[in-house]
């Protein structure tokens, strides 16, 4: 792996480990040393009429929208494949991810993919942008 790369991949797993954890509060002051200041997270589903969805965040909205749920509830997300793609202070990662209630659950709470853009500055590589979609049927995580 390049030197470039491994930087990156501190940055997801970071961004993972962020959200990953026993019911409770995640430490949201985390996100600032890996987003960049204006950067947006975005998750995407397909709604009751059937029809694509999306909610646009900046890292604010994200606590808010996500606080409630992991207040109570247990919640792992773990990368499980990932492609890294740089073109000089750019970079576009895809990172298949699972989640479960507990790290040893046999149980699958979920499966997605999340589409991450970076920008590296002078501090570092900084996620400016990332939007997800979880699996259904038709639509399923690979690489």
């Amino acid at each position: 792996m390049t030197t470039d790369e491994i930087e990156i991949a501190k940055v997801l797993d970071e961004l993972y480990d962020i959200v990953s954890g026993p019911a409770g509060p995640r430490d949201w002051s985390r996100q600032r040393s890996i987003f960049h200041e204006d950067s947006r997270q975005m998750r995407t589903w397909i709604d009751a009429e059937d029809k694509p969805a999306i909610r646009i965040m900046d890292q604010e909205a994200y606590a808010a929208d996500t606080t409630p749920f992991f207040a109570e509830n247990d919640f792992y997300e773990v990368e499980i494949a990932r492609k890294i793609n740089i073109f000089g202070n750019i970079a576009h990662v895809w990172s298949i991810y699972e989640a479960r209630r507990a790290p040893d659950a046999d149980t699958l709470d979920r499966r997605g993919i999340n589409s991450i853009q970076l920008y590296k500055d002078e501090s570092g590589w900084r996620v400016v942008n990332m939007i997800w979609d979880n699996e259904r049927p038709g639509v399923v995580a690979s690489l």
